[in-house]
């Protein structure tokens, strides 16, 4: 979706990036035909001059809207549901709107900053390879089971209900990458498992929107390089 004399959103991503992935789930729900500019993380594409002129700081991702640059994926998200109000992000009750603050910023703040590559690579060099995964796992259950505690009570189909809120665009890359990537097991975290499988999300775009190159394999989301995301 594009304005006509309105230049097209450009996304600065990484596809295994979670934060990443929140705004491209956003991006889609919101019906946006945006440009995706790859950013690889591990040949260190993030601390090139060209990409550090679009974030000084060096992270994905990074959202161009005209003139405007906005990183931060939380930013970047509340910056589209205030400015294209198609498909909100946010439920006009107060309480379920709390919730949903209190999830994402669980994930954001408490959960995916301890697995930022430049951690991983601290805590490897510190603790080594063989200890590293399990302090990333015994971080990740300690802010899942917080989450659990928040949403047993309010999940539906999605974390808070029967609709994709924002609660959801952050917790689906978190749970889809704590078991693919860091291998975490789930026992435990019912309420999380049941509703913040990425397949639930994937599905609703699938259906919402066929236009979307979906792999109905794996119904995972893929890039604009076909990498799975």
């Amino acid at each position: 979706m594009t304005s006509n004399g309105e230049k097209k959103l450009q996304l600065y991503s990484y596809h295994r990036s979670s934060c990443s992935f929140r705004v491209r789930i956003a991006l889609n729900l919101k019906g946006f035909d945006y440009e995706y500019k790859p950013v690889n993380l591990l040949k260190g594409e993030q601390k090139t001059p060209e990409f550090l002129k679009v974030n000084p700081i060096g992270y994905v991702p990074a959202l161009v809207d005209g003139d405007l640059v906005i990183a931060d994926s939380f930013a970047i998200i509340m910056y589209l549901e205030e400015k294209y109000p198609q498909h909100p992000l946010l439920p006009r009750d107060l309480a379920k709107k709390a919730i949903n603050y209190q999830a994402a910023n669980i994930v954001s703040a408490s959960i995916q900053p301890l697995q930022n590559l430049d951690v991983l690579n601290y805590i490897e060099e510190k603790v080594g390879p063989e200890a590293k995964m399990p302090w990333v796992q015994k971080h990740i259950g300690k802010g899942f089971a917080a989450l659990e505690k928040l949403l047993q009570n309010h999940a539906g189909k999605y974390a808070t209900g029967d609709d994709l809120f924002l609660a959801d665009l952050f917790l689906a890359p978190q749970i889809h990458g704590a078991i693919k990537r860091f291998n975490f097991d789930m026992v435990g975290h019912h309420t999380l498992f049941s509703v913040g499988c990425m397949r639930h999300i994937c599905r609703y775009l699938l259906s919402k929107m066929p236009c979307l190159r979906i792999n109905q394999t794996t119904l995972l989301l893929k890039d604009n390089n076909n990498s799975v995301v």
